[in-house]
């Protein structure tokens, strides 16, 4: 049995299993997953090891909220393409790389071992890392919808700060390698918990940059999360620009 199957190749009860989500959904009801965890930061730091390997020790570390895990994403953010593992994982709509996009999920995930763990600060700092990305790097839809309120609370200056420069590379008009248009609503959507008007005036300046079905498609999700005037003007505006689709998803509007 190679180094990687001990550690993620077996479940918690003991038994061989090829697949390793299962082994990470798991740790979350064992306290024996941190016995994996030295094992899973020297395969994860091993340049001799195989990229799925070192990719997938990274995922379950920063799934199971531990330090190593936040701190290598938060490395890594600074120049994202370097990666090991970076076009391991492709998005079939886009071919390009997803893996900040599971990574992400797993930091989603990690909320109640970070807390266990006094790991807390560290996440926020790794989703704060993740945000600043979302301008140049694809989420596969798993970064704006997989943020809790205090991490927007804590991160808001960060998601404007890079609607902001997202904005401005689609004024520019340079080529994009994914929809980052609609990947920033998702993002604008998730201010809405903390801040309603501020949701509505970034979904809207994203609309009026790229006005396509799809991102109109994801800003209703502010449109129904927003239960004041601003979320209604928003409803109003979609409906009058929108498609059929558009329409459709704002009929369930309360």
């Amino acid at each position: 049995m190679t180094r990687f199957e001990e550690l993620l190749g077996i479940d918690f009860a003991g038994r061989p299993t090829g697949d390793v989500d299962d082994v990470i959904d798991g740790g979350y009801g064992h306290a024996e997953h941190r016995e994996r965890v030295p094992g899973l930061v020297s395969l994860l730091g091993d340049a001799s090891a195989g990229d799925r390997e070192r990719f997938l020790a990274c995922l379950a570390l920063v799934a199971w909220g531990e330090p190593v895990g936040y701190e290598t994403v938060r490395e890594l953010s600074l120049e994202p393409r370097k990666a090991p593992w970076y076009d391991l994982l492709i998005d079939r709509k886009f071919s390009v790389d997803s893996s900040y996009g599971h990574l992400s999920a797993a930091a989603a995930d990690s909320r109640e071992p970070a807390e266990e763990k006094g790991a807390s600060a560290l996440r926020v700092d790794t989703f704060r890392s993740l945000i600043r990305m979302a301008d140049r790097e694809h989420f596969e839809e798993k970064l704006g919808d997989y943020l809790d309120e205090d991490v927007v609370r804590a991160c808001l200056p960060d998601i404007r700060d890079v609607i902001r420069r997202g904005l401005g590379s689609l004024a520019a008009g340079g080529p994009c390698r994914f929809d980052v248009a609609t990947q920033l609503v998702d993002l604008a959507n998730s201010v809405v918990v903390v801040d309603e008007d501020l949701a509505v005036e970034l979904v809207l300046q994203i609309l009026r940059a790229a006005p396509s079905g799809r991102t109109m498609a994801h800003a209703v999700a502010a449109a129904h999360r927003a239960k004041g005037p601003a979320g209604q003007a928003l409803a109003a505006d979609l409906y009058r620009s929108g498609n059929a689709h558009v329409r459709a998803l704002l009929a369930g509007r309360g």
